[in-house]
């Protein structure tokens, strides 16, 4: 940020841009959560018989394991068998011994949304009426407790390498080439790399107990890592690794045989470089091309495991997401090399104006991409300017929203206390180069003593003790030149402290310091925060359900899902029952039946019949009539009067195969 900042503000600035990076590049990849939009049976339901199944619907397409769902009966013992199913979209399934009693059974599901974080929860439904249970399931979910914060401080380390070495390195072949021999950048962009590539590590031993146990020890359990590597996230990792060793090559190139032809464009060195201004143009543009095929593929390791490769516009989502994160690595990573070079570089390698206008510029196109895709991604979690206010998501987005304005509005007049700072050092930096040309000694100039002619040869002589005395000579000198170069440098730093620029930069420095404080806490909580267009379609998809439910809650259509099987070939399925208004009087009824994957099928024969068993009514046949491939329909059904109707649907799939199963519904 300038060249004149105290060292503890020099630390603090550091601190900011790390800060920053890490909630820039960690926002980049849309985190988003997956929910439960539906159940059956739904939570809280209570119905007459058995249930042969019981299924789960998301609000995306989500990861299931062996122990994903597990339904436990009023002791706490598994009544569900087999693994989960995914018959269609994003509805999975497991079917439920048969003949379970009646009583209150707790549902509890753990699985791993698109974008790599696990989803935990519980609900309880009962059959035939509820009863007391001595279940408890733990409210801490896999990704809570040490192993979900290292987890996530491991993530956020590896946003902060990326952005050190991706940034780090487009500041050099693009700004300011003779930064590839100053140590301080190398070491930089190399604890980049370390850090990136020991994240990513981390991150794949932690991933089998991040989405399953949650337990410390299961962090060395092979088999769980053997499960990791055939998912979507472990193969972005492993992806990663291999790519940083294709960028500890470039990295090896970038500071050695790069190093050697930036020379070229020193004058002082001009004579000692090996090769010409063609042999560095052409290794700097095999450099920026290679460098940033490995930084785009990096980028994309995080594209292709994260949200970004699911839901709404995938195709474009993920190119952006790339995009997004290589601006972030671009401005805030050069940023970063920037300062370094100020701090860190020798007094032969000076950072130029030209090289800070070049990274003036990158910084700005950097920050203009970051803008652009910054709305395109926020579109894509919010989904309505309602959400803006409507969902806790939103809330949060409008307070970062805000208080990133605010940085903006500190960092301008930081950057007025920058330039004032500069123009002072340039000033005085002149007024020192006269200074020292009217000192310096003509060169060539011989001691006048040293030109005379010896005239004996005793004279040539010299004792050990003279010897002696002169390195004793020599020694004092040089401690004395220490002193004085000490001397100096506290009189150039008194001088520094006590500019007013400096004052006012430290000021509005330690400003810009308070609100990315606050912003880390709100951005912490905004990646753990369900995204605003998911939670408003669970909460539509939550209503739809509980209407369903609650059927006798005043006027509106029911909707009743049963599996069947008639126990013939191809006898397996699910019918679907649609009664509106579900009210005494008129109604329609509209049948549905599908087979296994979720397609429409036909079958011989659907018949319904409606009983009410209170007052004795019933059964009430309906015969309706085909409409389409798996569609029946019936208008004009009479339901006689309101109560707890029992729709009976008998599903015949050949000449001796048939079945007859039930739902009840509250009319009216």
């Amino acid at each position: 940020m300038t060249q004149t900042i105290a060292p503890r503000v020099r630390t603090l600035v550091l601190l900011i841009l790390a800060v920053a990076g890490a909630l820039l590049a960690g926002a980049a990849p849309a985190s988003a959560h997956a929910a439960l939009t539906g159940s059956d049976p739904a939570q809280g339901a209570v119905v007459d018989t058995a249930p042969p199944q019981l299924s789960l619907t998301f609000s995306e397409p989500v990861a299931v394991g062996d122990d994903s769902v597990r339904v436990l009966d009023p002791k706490g013992e598994r009544v569900d068998k087999g693994d989960p199913a995914n018959p269609s979209g994003t509805t999975y399934s497991v079917r439920l011994v048969s003949g379970l009693p009646d009583g209150t059974y707790t549902v509890a599901y753990q699985v791993v949304s698109a974008d790599s974080h696990p989803v935990a929860g519980a609900f309880t439904f009962s059959i035939g009426a509820p009863s007391e249970t001595t279940v408890a399931v733990s409210a801490q979910g896999s990704d809570e407790g040490l192993v979900g914060w290292l987890y996530g401080f491991g993530r956020y380390v590896s946003y902060a390498g990326f952005v050190v070495l991706a940034g780090g390195a487009c500041f050099v072949l693009a700004c300011w080439a003779p930064g590839a021999r100053v140590r301080a950048v190398q070491r930089l962009v190399v604890s980049g790399w370390l850090a990136l590539t020991a994240a990513t590590l981390g991150l794949l031993m932690l991933r089998g107990s991040y989405t399953t146990s949650g337990r410390i020890g299961d962090v060395f359990d092979l088999e769980l890592l053997g499960d990791v590597l055939q998912t979507k996230t472990g193969a972005a990792l492993v992806s990663r690794l291999l790519l940083l060793a294709a960028a500890a090559l470039f990295i090896a190139v970038l500071f050695g045989a790069y190093a050697r032809t930036a020379d070229a464009g020193d004058p002082d060195r001009a004579a000692e470089s090996d090769g010409g201004e063609p042999d560095k143009r052409d290794l700097t543009f095999g450099l920026a091309l290679g460098g940033t095929v490995v930084a785009a593929g990096l980028a994309a390791s995080w594209a292709m495991s994260e949200h970004a490769s699911q839901g709404l516009q995938a195709g474009v989502a993920m190119p952006v997401d790339v995009v997004h994160l290589l601006a972030v690595a671009a401005w805030l990573g050069g940023l970063t090399a920037l300062l370094v070079a100020l701090y860190r570089a020798p007094v032969e390698t000076p950072v130029g104006r030209d090289a800070v206008r070049r990274f003036s510029r990158l910084a700005f196109g950097s920050v203009v991409t970051l803008a652009v895709t910054g709305v395109y991604q926020s579109w894509r979690q919010l989904g309505s300017w309602s959400a803006f206010t409507d969902t806790r998501y939103g809330q949060l987005l409008l307070v970062k929203i805000a208080l990133v304005a605010v940085m903006v509005a500190v960092a301008f007049l930081s950057r007025r206390w920058t330039q004032r700072l500069a123009d002072a050092r340039v000033s005085a930096a002149a007024e020192g180069t006269e200074r020292a040309e009217e000192e310096k000694q003509p060169a060539g100039t011989v001691p006048a003593e040293a030109s005379e002619t010896p005239k004996t040869s005793e004279a040539s002589k010299t004792s050990k003790a003279e010897n002696d005395a002169a390195g004793q000579d020599s020694v004092r000198a040089a401690q004395l030149a220490r002193q004085r170069a000490a001397a100096e440098a506290a009189r150039r730093k008194r001088l520094r402290d006590a500019d007013p620029n400096r004052f006012g930069l430290r000021r509005s420095v330690l400003a810009e310091a308070g609100v990315a404080v606050v912003l880390l806490a709100v951005t912490t909580v905004l990646t753990q925060t369900e995204p605003g267009r998911t939670e408003q379609d669970a909460r539509a998809a939550a209503a739809t359900s509980s209407s369903a439910s609650a059927t006798g809650q005043g006027s509106g259509a029911v909707s009743l899902t049963m599996p069947f099987d008639t126990g013939g070939k191809n006898g397996k399925g699910v019918v679907s029952i649609d009664l509106d208004p579900a009210q005494a009087g008129d109604n329609a009824l509209h049948v549905y039946v599908e087979g296994p994957d979720g397609t429409p099928v036909d079958v011989p024969e659907v018949k319904i019949a409606l009983t009410l068993a209170a007052q004795d009514i019933g059964p009430l046949p309906v015969a309706p009539d085909r409409i389409a491939t798996g569609h029946w329909s019936a208008s004009g059904v009479q339901i006689p009067m309101a109560g707890d109707w029992k729709v009976e649907v008998t599903v015949r799939t050949s000449d001796i195969d048939q079945v007859t199963v039930s739902k009840n519904a509250q009319i009216g």
